[in-house]
């Protein structure tokens, strides 16, 4: 099996469980706010290559696709939508606040730019400690407009920690295109290597790119050489908060819209794999196959899981 195909099965296998859910949604069996990284899981996939479980990874409001890289375990993450005992975090935090750290996935928080500063807390922990660890902290453009960002990002070049800052940029902040919020012509990666970080630009729908620069950011941070910052250019598909398309709002040029929809990370490694070997449809066929079983027994086991008991506190929850 290729590496190529590899990337195609965890991008596809994000790709379905995220359709799932967004076509149970409107069930109102999922009462928790949900963001979606539909067209953005290249980044998450091609980064977590490179990672062991014993990597410490942090994500934002936007956390599934991360969650499920790392190795999160998909029966809790959909237990957790729907509020069960079972889900990552005891049925208590919801999309937005998924752990699983058998897979070195620590934490997503929905306070923006929150991923960062804890990050490179735990790489101050992991330097301490001698470990053989690196951190990773997983955020979007506008995280880079909060002040958490500057001055973690200064901690950790001036003490060389190992953490990655990896950067989703798809361009908008809900509805506010970056004109708006941010001067022209600045450069996120330009602004990380004046503060000291190691920095490369990279399209995020193409995760043969993403892995590649990912593979070398990462071997530099474990040889000590200090943190890095990747800018992963990429966009989402649907609504910045909901299950649902928004282009009728209006505030993504159609073109625009239009063009990334035809980078879709999917349709690109399809176009890929089937160039490389034609019988590779089938292959495709029995892996969609396969994932939409998996993502239906999941389903069903968070429909027949218990809720939380209101008298109890989870043991997720410490004093």
């Amino acid at each position: 099996m290729s590496a190529l195909f590899l990337f195609y099965q965890q991008i596809l296998r994000i790709r379905l469980v995220e359709e799932a859910i967004a076509s149970r949604y409107s069930e109102q069996k999922m009462r928790c706010p949900t963001h979606l990284s539909i067209g953005q899981e290249a980044v998450a996939v091609g980064v977590s290559a490179f990672l062991t479980s014993k990597d410490k990874a942090y994500s934002s409001h936007r956390a599934h696709a991360h969650y499920l890289a790392k190795g999160g375990d998909l029966n809790k993450l959909i237990a957790e939508l729907y509020g069960k005992e079972t889900g990552c975090t005891g049925g208590r935090g919801g999309s937005m606040h998924l752990t699983d750290l058998t897979a070195g996935f620590v934490a997503s928080t929905a306070i923006v730019g929150n991923s960062i500063p804890l990050a490179v807390g735990n790489a101050l922990h992991q330097q301490v400690q001698k470990l053989n660890e690196i951190s990773v902290a997983y955020f979007g453009e506008g995280a880079t407009e909060e002040g958490a960002f500057y001055e973690s990002a200064n901690f950790a070049a001036l003490r060389k920690l190992p953490v990655l800052f990896i950067c989703e940029n798809n361009a908008y902040s809900v509805y506010s295109p970056l004109e708006v919020r941010q001067p022209a012509g600045r450069s996120i990666v330009k602004l990380a290597q004046a503060i000291g970080l190691h920095a490369a630009e990279v399209d995020g729908n193409d995760v043969i790119q993403v892995a590649r620069v990912a593979e070398k950011c990462i071997q530099n941070i474990r040889s000590g050489a200090g943190p890095a910052l990747i800018e992963c250019h990429t966009y989402r598909h649907r609504e910045h908060c909901g299950p649902n398309w928004d282009d009728d709002l209006g505030y993504r040029p159609q073109e625009e819209v239009s063009k990334w929809l035809g980078r879709d990370p999917i349709t690109l490694l399809e176009r890929q794999l089937l160039l490389e070997n034609i019988d590779n449809i089938n292959t495709i066929a029995l892996a969609k196959q396969q994932i939409e079983q998996e993502i239906n027994q999941a389903f069903e086991h968070a429909e027949c899981a218990a809720f939380p008991d209101p008298q109890h506190n989870s043991r997720y929850v410490y004093a």
